[in-house]
């Protein structure tokens, strides 16, 4: 028997495909809604669920919650005396829910589908498969949740060609897929995504709000402070937030001290304070469909999936946005848990299901460190070249030619990245490998480069000096296997938040930083032009001549502008 799982950052669940439809199974409460939240009891006991979330007020410091936002880093968190990986305390939450699985089946559970979001690295991804070989599973595969949600709606089985657009902005996390349904053939076309946006930021708008107009009155503690009461108004503001889903009007009551705080917030104030993530909303949208191709009017159905996109300023965004309204007849909290089960009854070729022919993508675009001369012995390095681009289909297999850059260098040292950013700092270190290239002057020697990435995450790099044939190998396991303590903490620690080397001036700093972003907006020809121009500004910069610097500013800015187009009006 094969379960899925969809583990949230807010709220997980696990279904399983029984008798030609999904069903949910419910945990020890009835409930379907498993919340993603562990701590110890007063007795030394593990809590997960909804007893650990009671105790996010009451005993902050013995309760962890929305820590998928952390999933695939080396993050310690610490509750009680205690301290937990990430993977540690998703373990715990997928055996609670395994343990839910087999007192309603009946019988034991080892292997299950979890999904995760389309935008999870393989860093993230393996982290994921991690969590469920803890939690004494056998993870058969990850499933993308926009993916799971089409599957849940049946598009899979639809002989009717459409183009999907999935929408799935959860606790923690946002994900767009634009998928195309043809022939029994679920395609993915393009994926983009946050993993620092979703219901909780909203929640954090509501709280800071609150801070900043009771904080005018009372001594408002901070929240390293006071973690009893940023537990208390994080519940409160995260229960305002539902309700003027609902409603017009809400109140946030909290205690500080013997002094009851009472604050009211109406659904306008809830959607001033949130404008800047509904901007921050869209990025993602008009990224994967410039990714994909496909103009807003091609799209056929709209899916909403988490329990975010119940807020009616988001329904407002999407409907505006395509002219049209989404598919509603199923929850978007089990949305992807349905979709879950219904894959995991194809992989049994369970009754009425049918294997159908899924393709994925490259979240992530996949390249090497190179270095590019400029003028008169001008060298800018620590460059970003992309082989395998995001959102190409996989398996896929990709080469480039790079040539030597130093007269007579005998090595070549190619180094592996992960990324969007134009430079490598910016990026993941995935690995690397040395090549022996004869002695020459730079640029004669050349050196085919090729990346060959798999549906199961392996990336394998092969780099071959066209003189010689002398050729040397890299595999870079992605999902699957097993590795190393070691090894896994190197992965992990490779993902530390990416932070810009500031430049000295702020226009500098400013146009700079509109070429960065649209580099990774854009892909192939107009990418490649506007990483030139990042380059060769980027060495005018260098020399440190303020006119001639003004002068290139004003050049770029206007070369910029060609590109900085939206998909949206």
């Amino acid at each position: 028997m094969i379960v899925g799982i969809d583990l949230g950052t807010s709220n997980s669940l696990v279904s399983v495909w029984q008798e030609g439809r999904s069903v949910l199974i419910p945990n020890a409460l009835g409930e379907f809604l498993t919340p993603s939240v562990v701590g110890f009891a007063d007795t030394g006991e593990i809590l997960v669920g909804r007893a650990a979330r009671e105790r996010l007020v009451t005993h902050p410091e013995k309760t962890a919650a929305a820590f998928k936002r952390y999933m695939g880093t080396d993050r310690r968190i610490l509750i009680g005396r205690r301290e937990f990986r990430v993977e540690e305390l998703s373990a715990l939450v997928l055996r609670s829910l395994k343990s839910d699985a087999e007192a309603f089946l009946g019988e034991a559970v080892h292997d299950a589908i979890i999904t995760v979001p389309a935008y999870f690295n393989d860093a993230q991804r393996k982290a994921t498969k991690a969590a469920g070989q803890l939690a004494g599973l056998k993870v058969e595969r990850l499933l993308t949740e926009p993916t799971a949600a089409a599957l849940a709606y049946g598009f899979a089985g639809v002989d009717e060609e459409q183009v999907i657009l999935v929408v799935d902005l959860g606790g923690g996390t946002l994900d767009v897929s634009l998928l195309h349904s043809f022939e029994g053939i679920m395609e993915v076309k393009a994926t983009a995504g946050d993993i620092w946006l979703g219901g909780e930021d909203f929640v954090d708008a509501i709280a800071r709000a609150f801070r900043r107009d009771m904080g005018k009155q009372r001594s408002i503690p901070k929240p390293s402070e006071s973690a009893k009461f940023e537990g208390m108004l994080r519940n409160q503001c995260e229960r305002a937030k539902h309700k003027l889903s609902e409603v017009t009007d809400a109140e946030i009551v909290v205690l500080l001290g013997e002094e009851t705080l009472s604050w009211p917030i109406t659904r306008d104030t809830f959607e001033l304070l949130s404008e800047s993530l509904l901007v921050r909303l869209r990025t993602p949208i008009e990224r994967a469909i410039r990714d994909a191709r496909i103009p807003p009017e091609s799209i056929s159905r709209i899916v909403f999936a988490g329990g975010a996109t119940r807020m009616p300023m988001f329904r407002r965004l999407i409907s505006r946005l395509f002219r049209q309204f989404p598919l509603q007849h199923i929850s978007p909290d089990e949305v992807v848990a349905r979709g879950a089960a219904t894959r995991a009854g194809m992989v049994e070729r369970g009754q009425g299901l049918e294997e159908h022919v899924m393709t994925d993508v490259s979240p992530f675009t996949l390249g090497v460190e190179v270095a590019s001369r400029h003028g008169e012995g001008m060298v800018v390095d620590g460059l970003f070249l992309p082989i395998i681009e995001r959102n190409a289909v996989i398996p896929t297999s990709r080469s480039h030619v790079l040539v030597t850059l130093q007269n007579y260098q005998t090595v070549l040292d190619l180094k592996i990245y992960q990324g969007e950013s134009r430079f490598v700092r910016d990026n993941v270190f995935l690995g690397g490998l040395k090549l022996s290239v004869p002695s020459a002057p730079a640029g004669q020697e050349k050196v085919d480069v090729r990346f060959t990435y798999d549906t199961s995450g392996l990336l394998e790099v092969d780099a071959t000096a066209l003189s010689t044939k002398t050729r040397e190998s890299l595999v870079i396991e992605g999902n699957p296997g097993v590795l190393s303590p070691e090894q896994i903490k190197a992965r992990l620690a490779s993902l530390a938040a990416l932070k810009i080397h500031p430049r000295d001036e702020a226009q500098n700093i400013a146009i700079f930083e509109r070429g960065k972003r649209l580099y990774e907006e854009h892909l192939g020809t107009p990418r490649a032009a506007i990483g030139a121009a990042l380059d060769a500004f980027s060495a005018v910069l260098e020399r440190q001549n303020p006119q001639e610097i003004a002068e290139a500013r004003k050049k770029f800015e206007e070369f910029l502008r060609r590109f900085d187009d939206r998909v949206f009006s």
